[in-house]
């Protein structure tokens, strides 16, 4: 069971203080336990690369992190040196601005803009940023993921005051259908709420936590 649970997981280390030191010894874990890849923030990437270029472990990456608000073209670009230093996926945050505006053309070409540069290199998962949103935005944010070509659709960044809920997952996985992915992170912290995330529709867990995931204890972080 551990196995198959750990290659749904995305052992994530995002936090602004994380050390070179704590990089390392994330992807060290990711190799131990098969982790489906490490997410860290841009700067890490090559680093994790080099670390677990001959596993099994992928590098995933944020874009536009943490507040969604750069510009498409600093999104694209971000993402496209992220794949030239070796990650193979990329978690996007859309500008919730706009979304709250009602510009969804303007949301839409900022995911699709990423996709662009993605395509046939990395995975791109869509932040949607759940506690910021009302239900009917968490409905048309997925919609526009789904239309622009996105992989996943994922619930939140860990930083804005609210992470994954049963609720938004059944409700993602509602909108997107059964072939996208849908990323549960924030606030996964133990075995029981990891297997209510994948049974409500998650097919991807973010989480600092994931060994204690695995081993059916309880962590301490929010992310």
């Amino acid at each position: 069971m551990e196995q198959n649970l750990a290659k749904m997981i995305d052992h994530t280390q995002l936090k602004p203080d994380t050390p070179k030191e704590k990089i390392t010894q994330i992807c060290e874990e990711a190799k131990e336990h098969h982790f489906a890849s490490v997410c860290v923030n841009p700067h890490w990437v090559e680093n994790c690369f080099d670390i677990l270029k001959d596993t099994d472990v992928k590098v995933c990456t944020v874009i536009g992190f943490p507040l969604g608000a750069t510009t498409k073209e600093t999104k694209a670009f971000e993402t496209r040196q992220a794949i030239e230093k070796g990650a193979t996926e990329v978690d996007m945050v859309i500008n919730v601005g706009e979304l709250k505006s009602g510009n969804t053309d303007v949301v839409q070409a900022d995911i699709e803009a990423v996709v662009r540069e993605a395509e046939g290199k990395a995975l791109v998962k869509v932040i949607i940023e759940t506690s910021l949103l009302s239900e009917d935005e968490k409905v048309t944010a997925s919609k526009l993921a789904k239309a622009a070509g996105a992989d996943y659709v994922k619930t939140s960044t860990g930083f804005s005051g609210g992470g994954a809920t049963v609720e938004d997952i059944s409700l993602m996985r509602k909108t997107v259908g059964p072939d996208m992915g849908v990323k549960a992170s924030g606030g996964v912290r133990d075995y029981e709420g990891a297997k209510a995330m994948i049974e409500a529709g998650a097919t991807r867990i973010g989480a600092s936590s994931g060994i204690a995931i695995v081993n059916g204890k309880q962590g301490t972080s929010d992310y």
